[in-house]
């Protein structure tokens, strides 16, 4: 008896550094962009509901598994450093005392919360991000 042809996963294609910097440099302006935009709407409510935080973690984990497929742990890590810079600066206080993320349950959510899309999608199994070229699921 034969066993069934075994199919090997073509190695995956080298990119050179400048390549890879520039991927890593566009994951963090993402990821700038995306705590941009959840820092401010983080604190939209619609019928007495936090909608807008969950649209912004939405779309921060969006973002997180973006990265990751695109080009692996470094633009993932990439992003998730835009993310954390861009909420850090918008959630200090102004210079007229007033800040955009209050010390609130909604603020710590964001703030805290949004970090763990970044840590869950960077242990999800390799193989997940992986084109094998195979369109059956």
């Amino acid at each position: 008896m034969t066993s069934p042809p075994h199919h090997a996963h073509p190695a995956p294609a080298r990119r050179g550094p400048v390549a890879t910097a520039g991927r890593i440099l566009l994951a963090v302006l993402l990821g700038g962009a995306v705590g941009t935009i959840g820092t401010v709407a983080h604190r939209t409510s619609w019928a007495d509901l936090p909608a807008g935080l969950v649209l912004a973690l939405v779309l921060t984990t969006g973002a997180a598994f973006l990265c990751r497929a695109w080009s692996g742990v470094g633009t993932l890590l990439g992003c998730g450093a835009g993310w954390l810079v861009a909420v850090q600066l918008l959630a200090a206080a102004g210079p007229g005392g007033d800040v955009l993320v209050p010390a609130d349950v909604v603020g710590f959510t964001w703030t805290y919360g949004g970090l763990v899309p970044f840590v869950v999608v960077a242990f999800l199994p390799r193989r997940w991000f992986e084109d094998t070229g195979d369109e059956a699921w």
